[in-house]
């Protein structure tokens, strides 16, 4: 049966490779015309962002005009007619030979039809199975939820979340401006936009994207991500040399161990190989000095704890000054925790709270620091307590904030809420999952505890 199997599908290869020959090939379009097609639909694009409320006018008046610019330069390149190959009957016949026989030839020279037939299942081990049903089921939930509560700014981000989780860019892009549009204007959550509407458009970073990362950038100048999708959007405008530099500088303010780097690197070089540039050597990341590490190493403890204090104390006088730097405050609130100030993180995280009132992100980084200074058998503060019910208002299903409230509620001596919680939580998890095996063993000791 091979043989006959081979005999067909030379066959067929050479029936398309020969049949233009044979009767001429079919008009072929000018490829401007595909080029104007694109540019149309992103002025469109941009109508619809800019009804959406995602763009202004001001934001879009500078892609507009690009675009147009493009669409006249393309319209200039269409070409007068289109080109038409003629018949060659002797070149397809001589094509047909030569394939024929050149094939035969180099079966028989390299084929070895006496080997033994070697099943795909005997030389790769047993798939596992996939644990993608969790992140499925929990984006399910959260769209049940959003039937309900469509002006819910923070479930609508979560449900952003759960779709790029499983590939979905489509419906992630979709969720996130209804995110952005509801109050969710984060750097984190623009960045998140822009990365799905680049995905989306399978690599392209578009007009909308570029806002997007744009707006991202301002508030957060230093956002590793928006920059580097600004770096490919220059490289992508035809300035090679322009992309590479921020590439560049996007690696010198990595850390040396990140692990983007390797991304970047093959950015650059491709780059630069596609505009005739040489591959320029890659900029060294941030990393500490290995003479510095020795000699930290060597400094009796009370000093490091006096260098570290004077950081922390440096910092805090410098919030005192630029007090609508969010980073900031969030660093300091992460220090004082370490350093078991607990006052002074409370007070530096409500700063960075005041900033960002209604956003979660921001009041789930603070309760993450918080909870990440407390050993297993610590009780939960009230006003660490205070802060996760904040969260849970503005993102009822976040799997932490359910399982730190149910702990609290148990710690409080209220098994029955402290159920309640955790039973939120398991409709939340893979059911075969750890953490979920986690839940139930916390609520079999509780419900012990209670028939006691």
């Amino acid at each position: 049966m091979l043989p006959l199997a081979l005999a067909v599908l030379v066959f067929a290869v050479l029936c398309l490779v020969l049949l233009p020959l044979v009767r001429g090939a079919a008009d072929t379009p000018d490829a401007s015309r595909f080029d104007q097609a694109v540019y149309r639909d992103q002025l469109r694009e941009l109508d619809r962002e800019i009804g959406r409320g995602t763009l202004t006018e001001a934001e879009a008046a500078s892609a507009r005009l690009e675009i147009q610019r493009r669409l006249l330069a393309a319209a200039g390149r269409a070409e007068a007619g289109p080109a038409r190959l003629g018949r060659s009957p002797v070149l397809a016949g001589f094509v047909a030979l030569a394939v024929t026989l050149g094939s035969i030839s180099l079966y028989l020279t390299l084929g070895a039809p006496e080997l033994p037939d070697m099943p795909i299942a005997t030389r790769l081990p047993a798939a596992k199975p996939a644990h993608d049903g969790g992140m499925a089921q929990m984006a399910a939930r959260l769209r049940q939820q959003l039937d309900a509560e469509p002006g819910n700014g923070g479930l609508w981000l979560m449900y952003a979340e759960a779709q790029a989780d499983q590939g979905e860019w489509d419906a992630a892009a979709e969720a996130y401006d209804r995110a952005i549009a509801l109050g969710q204007k984060s750097a984190s959550v623009l960045t998140g936009y822009g990365e799905m509407l680049v995905l989306r458009a399978q690599g392209t970073v578009g007009p909308a994207a570029r806002a997007a990362f744009t707006r991202a950038l301002a508030e957060a100048p230093g956002n590793e991500t928006a920059r580097y999708y600004m770096a490919l959007a220059v490289g992508q405008d035809g300035d090679a040399a322009k992309a590479i530099d921020l590439l560049q500088g996007l690696l010198a303010d990595l850390p040396a161990d990140s692990p983007m780097r390797a991304e970047i690197g093959s950015r650059i070089a491709e780059a630069a190989k596609a505009s005739g540039l040489p591959v320029p050597p890659l900029a060294s990341g941030k990393g500490p000095d290995p003479a510095a590490v020795a000699a930290a190493a060597q400094i009796p403890d009370s000093e490091r704890q006096a260098m570290i204090q004077s950081m922390v104390d440096r910092l805090a006088e410098r919030l005192q000054t630029t007090p609508d730097d969010l980073d900031g405050w969030l660093k300091l609130g992460r220090a004082y925790t370490v350093m078991h100030e607990t006052d002074k993180a409370n007070a530096a995280y409500d700063r960075a709270i005041a900033l960002r009132p209604n956003d979660g992100a921001v009041m789930l980084q603070a309760a993450e620091g918080l909870l990440n200074g407390l050993a297993p058998t610590d009780t939960i503060p009230a006003t660490t307590v205070a802060l996760l019910r904040r969260i849970e208002a503005v993102s009822p299903g976040h799997v932490a904030v359910l399982w730190y409230l149910g702990l609290s509620s148990a710690q409080a001596g209220q098994p029955k809420a402290a159920l309640d919680y955790w039973g939120r939580l398991l409709t939340k998890l893979p059911a075969e999952g750890d953490e979920a095996k986690t839940v139930k063993d916390a609520m079999a000791a509780l419900k012990g505890t209670v028939s006691r």
